[in-house]
């Protein structure tokens, strides 16, 4: 068949140019969406700072102020890690000594009680069994290790936190001059009957530096006879004394002899 000639599609002038101006404008462009920045919330930084006390002189006035280290006095009161602390320093004070002798051990003569038969009684083959006076023990006590074991971390922490749960009580004074006083127990009396009101229906724990001063000896002279007053060396302060004494004195010069002792590298 002939070859059909294909006519050219004829498209008016007025079409083209709408065409044109369709193609001719700019895109729709999409809103960007920018991504909402994120709020980091920052966690507190804990610092180690200070929290301010009244200094008492002998007197039981207030001279002037001192900054006690945050880290010992204002850490947070853990009422479980000082009632174990105190369970452990309990069973390190005990000695274990106690012992009892038991059938095999008490002095008494070997031979049979009587003969086995024909007596009515029941049949025995020692006086020293435990049924008869000066007879063995049976199950009593014998030495025995009660000592537990706790953690250096977790010693200081119940430490900072029984001083931290006495210091926000109010039941911590510091107090400045007891090393110029007299080495007698009547001077001492009256300036722990000024500095606390019922000295007598309460005890108190006087911690003094760990090294020897001069002064200090006359400091333990005057105290050591005061019914309710126990004196302690900073160096030997633990959790069990601190909650079982009602009123705490340090000496002014005892704060940094704690700090350097339990915080600046000391053990306990």
């Amino acid at each position: 068949m002939p070859d059909k000639k294909v006519k050219s599609l004829k498209v008016a002038p007025k079409k083209i140019d709408v065409v044109k101006k369709i193609i001719a404008k700019p895109a729709v462009k999409k809103a960007e969406v920018k991504p909402v920045a994120k709020k980091v919330v920052s966690e507190p930084v804990k610092k180690s700072g200070s929290l301010n006390a009244d200094v008492y002189n002998t007197a039981g006035k207030i001279i002037s102020k001192i900054s006690l280290p945050k880290e010992i006095f204002g850490a947070k009161v853990s009422d479980k890690l000082m009632a174990q602390a105190v369970r452990v320093y309990l069973a390190n004070q005990r000695l274990g000594t106690a012992s009892t002798k038991d059938r095999g051990e008490v002095h008494g003569t070997t031979k049979k009680a009587w003969r086995q038969k024909g007596t009515g009684r029941a049949r025995h083959g020692s006086r020293k069994a435990p049924i008869f006076v000066h007879g063995g023990v049976a199950f009593g006590p014998r030495p025995h290790d009660f000592s537990l074991k706790m953690p250096q971390k977790m010693r200081k922490a119940a430490l900072f936190s029984a001083l931290s749960f006495k210091n926000g009580s109010g039941e911590i004074k510091i107090i400045s001059g007891l090393e110029k006083i007299e080495p007698k127990t009547k001077v001492m009396a009256g300036i722990i009957k000024k500095l606390e009101e019922n000295s007598k229906r309460r005890n108190i724990l006087l911690i003094t530096p760990d090294k020897e001063k001069n002064g200090l000896e006359n400091v333990y002279r005057s105290t050591r006879n005061i019914e309710g007053v126990r004196i302690i060396k900073a160096d030997l302060v633990n959790t069990y004394e601190i909650l079982n004494n009602k009123g705490i004195f340090i000496m002014k010069e005892a704060i940094d002899a704690i700090e350097k002792h339990f915080v600046k590298g000391g053990s306990n």
